[in-house]
């Protein structure tokens, strides 16, 4: 059968395209680098209108001869969605840029700021380690970061702090927002609890946002030594120096966020069974719960995009973790292997759920 002929040709001219555009993914994602290597999203922002592109030249660290390939950019990262064009009210055949809600969450000013998983991303040290996943499928090193560097992610954070830096800053933004929409969608989990341990917490943006909604609530962020030392708590939160594979303090609640797919199953049962362990008894007889904020791959409810999100996460995990990103049938048999006896997925965070888990 001939491959091109006049009945295939459309069909194969579709399929040249979808491939052009995904090979052309990395330009996405380097452009949304550049905008913000720039500083494009703040100087708009500070602008307080519509910015003419002579206006953003202007502005920005931009030779002028490169004038018209920043207007190039641009008109990649509007088709994008990063940013929007609206008229300019003084002159009405002119246009100028705008923010979009996507590009509100990379101004530096903003405390859920999405710059610094941008940064850690698309650091040479993930590139690097992306570029070595074909060489990786041949040996037997765990994940592609060890066959570029020697080392687990975490031992290299350890004693580079610029890698240490960019993990910490990005787990503190992503905190933020999900601190808050956690208890915009589901507030009612942390109700009428006395005590939490927020397990490999990091700086404690988390544990923050939930103490100022529950002053009553005590909060322990549990996270390694390295990442809390130099950490200050207040009345209700406090920083405690552990490794969740060993023990977790005692609490009526212990919260997992975006944490069990960092590991294999048998390291992700061995944190649940610390979890059960460290769960007090409460007043009503009743034992507490573990809370899990993650992603869970399959759910029938899930459009294009979450879909999309949940799998490339899982790529970009492999290269550099030895966990995955789990379907229901795979938490459940965490769960149940932990001895716990039944558990509730809330799909209420975006491409994320929140799961109660319970003795």
């Amino acid at each position: 059968m001939e491959l091109v002929s006049g009945e295939t040709i459309d069909e194969l001219l579709q399929a040249q395209t979808h491939i052009w555009n995904h090979t052309f993914h990395i330009i996405k994602s380097m452009s949304l680098r550049y905008a913000l290597q720039l500083g494009i999203p703040d100087v708009i922002n500070s602008h307080g209108k519509p910015m003419t592109l002579s206006e953003l030249v202007a502005a920005l660290p931009v030779h002028p001869t490169k004038t018209h390939h920043l207007y190039r950019l641009m008109r990649l990262l509007v088709h994008l969605g990063f940013f929007a064009m609206q008229k300019v009210a003084d002159n009405h055949f002119q246009e100028g840029y705008l923010l979009t809600p996507v590009s509100l969450l990379l101004l530096q000013d903003n405390p859920s700021i999405s710059r610094p998983f941008v940064a850690l991303v698309l650091d040479p040290i993930l590139i690097e380690t992306n570029n070595c996943m074909s060489t990786w499928f041949q040996n037997d090193d765990p994940n592609p970061f060890v066959t570029v560097f020697g080392e687990p992610i975490w031992e290299h954070a350890s004693h580079e702090a610029s890698v240490n830096h960019l993990i910490n800053r990005t787990m503190a933004s992503d905190s933020f927002l999900i601190g808050r929409a956690v208890l915009v969608k589901c507030k009612g989990v942390f109700q009428g609890l006395n005590s939490l341990v927020d397990v490999a917490g990091g700086t404690g943006n988390m544990a923050k946002a939930i103490v100022d909604a529950f002053p009553d609530l005590k909060c322990t962020v549990l996270d390694l030594p390295h990442v809390v030392a130099d950490l200050q708590g207040s009345k209700n939160l406090n920083f405690l120096g552990g490794d969740m594979f060993k023990a977790v303090p005692p609490a009526d609640a212990i919260l997992l966020k975006w944490t069990l797919h960092d590991w294999r199953d048998e390291e992700c049962v061995k944190i649940l069974k610390n979890c059960k362990e460290a769960l007090v008894t409460r007043n009503d007889k009743q034992g507490g719960k573990v809370i899990i904020i993650d992603m869970v791959v399959g759910d029938q409810d899930d459009d294009d995009k979450f879909t999309e999100t949940k799998l490339l996460f899982d790529i970009e995990g492999m290269s550099c973790l030895v966990g995955k990103q789990r379907n229901e049938k795979e938490w459940a048999n965490l769960f149940f292997s932990a001895g716990f006896s039944k558990y509730k997925i809330n799909p209420v965070l975006g491409p994320r759920a929140l799961i109660e888990v319970y003795p």
